[in-house]
């Protein structure tokens, strides 16, 4: 089987399992029409992982989430719709118009006095969180720029506590993260993230692979422990 073929039958069982499990959503469409519409880049989470996303959040029982990595606000509107009626979620991004396309999908969503978008590089926007007063969050989703992801790890393990659960995306890049000889520094990051991990007591982790309408690619989930 080709590598085109692979994708094929990927994308295939993907939208087979996202029409079956994961019903059309308005604002969900919505968001992803107006984030194309805008110019933004399509590396949002496909419609099954935001599900994923929203099922631990709520298996979680999440009422306090951080999001590093905001792109248009698909997966944040995912993470929002777990909250409680009184749950808030704060979420982080680099580019100030991005977080102005997320911002409107975030309110057409219904969910603008849930969630708060911060813009500006995220190792300056965690510290001000820490400072404020922000946290301990229950629930952490990483997905931003690998070559920092060690740094965001730490920063989301500092705003945790016993039992939270952090979550980092797109780790195994097309399998690449193997590769110990890789010069790419989104590899550099993740792969430093999980020596990290190995040698953090704080944390229990484990890494996945997934396939599907996004490629090859994986997370890393981990539980901050007593």
């Amino acid at each position: 089987m080709t590598s085109h073929e692979q994708w094929v039958q990927w994308n295939t069982v993907d939208q087979y399992l996202t029409d079956t499990l994961v019903p059309a959503d308005a604002a969900l469409d919505e968001a992803l029409r107006a984030s194309e519409a805008a110019g933004l880049p399509a590396i949002n989470v496909a419609p099954n992982q935001g599900k994923l996303l929203n099922l631990i959040a709520l298996i979680r029982g999440a009422s306090n989430i951080l999001e590093i990595g905001t792109l248009g606000g698909y997966s944040t509107i995912w993470l929002g719709r777990a909250l409680p009626a009184d749950g808030q979620l704060i979420t982080l991004e680099y580019d100030p118009k991005h977080a102005e396309v997320a911002t409107a999908n975030l309110q057409r969503a219904g969910l603008a006095d849930k969630t708060e978008v911060r813009v500006g590089p995220a190792l300056d926007t965690l510290p001000q969180l820490a400072a404020e007063g922000h946290g301990p969050f229950d629930l952490t989703f990483i997905d931003a720029d690998k070559a920092n992801i060690p740094e965001y790890f730490g920063w989301a393990v500092k705003l945790s506590r016993p039992g939270s659960v952090i979550i980092v995306d797109n780790v195994v890049r097309n399998g690449t993260v193997a590769d110990p000889d890789s010069d790419d520094p989104a590899v550099l990051g993740v792969r430093r993230l999980h020596e990290e991990i190995k040698a953090e007591p704080k944390v229990t982790a484990t890494a996945i692979q997934t396939v599907g309408s996004k490629g090859y690619d994986g997370f890393t989930i981990a539980m901050v422990n007593d």
